[in-house]
């Protein structure tokens, strides 16, 4: 059984209203690396994972042994969706934590030009979306298609994949992954 640190040391920070950056001042530990940690692209050594616990506060055995109450909120109006992206592509989950759930879902939006980057991304699980508007280009292993307006797509995610705006509008996508993984 593995233990999701990220969403769960999101959660417990969100849970005692601390910034990223708040919780940075009081370890001595990296924004960037608490970043990289609650988005699971990084595992702390037990230390880093101890001093980051200290700031919040909590201990090692609590922080492992905390059990989510799943959230019983059903319905969420536009302002209440949560900006988990920046720069020129916005992604606005459904639910402010995904601590104890199986299904991510985002209200994703891409400038024109904008891009996932060349680097093709790769995790566990499953995706798919239908673009709303704008058109997409998706890149999944060597195969790549420009999506309009009720097109959909649904892969693996452990097979590369890369997203990008191409035209002159906006391109707004409503997605689905799972495990929760962003």
């Amino acid at each position: 059984m593995s233990i999701d640190i990220g969403s769960r040391l999101r959660h417990l920070r969100l849970a005692h209203k601390l910034s990223q950056r708040e919780l940075a001042k009081r370890t001595g530990v990296p924004n960037s690396t608490i970043s990289l940690i609650e988005s699971n692209a990084s595992n702390p050594s037990v230390g880093a994972l101890k001093r980051i616990l200290d700031g919040i506060p909590i201990g090692l055995a609590e922080f492992f042994a905390f059990q989510p109450e799943r959230p019983k909120k059903a319905f969420y109006a536009a302002e209440e969706l949560v900006e988990i992206g920046k720069g020129a592509i916005s992604y606005k989950q459904v639910g402010e934590t995904l601590f104890g759930r199986s299904l991510q879902m985002l209200k994703e939006c891409y400038q024109p030009g904008a891009d996932t980057g060349k680097i093709p991304l790769v995790h566990e699980g499953e995706e798919g979306g239908i673009v709303l508007s704008g058109r997409l280009e998706v890149t999944v292993d060597d195969e790549r298609r420009v999506l309009g307006p009720g097109d959909a797509y649904y892969f693996e995610s452990r097979r590369p994949h890369r997203f990008r705006c191409v035209g002159p509008v906006a391109c707004e996508v409503i997605s689905a992954c799972t495990p929760p993984t962003f």
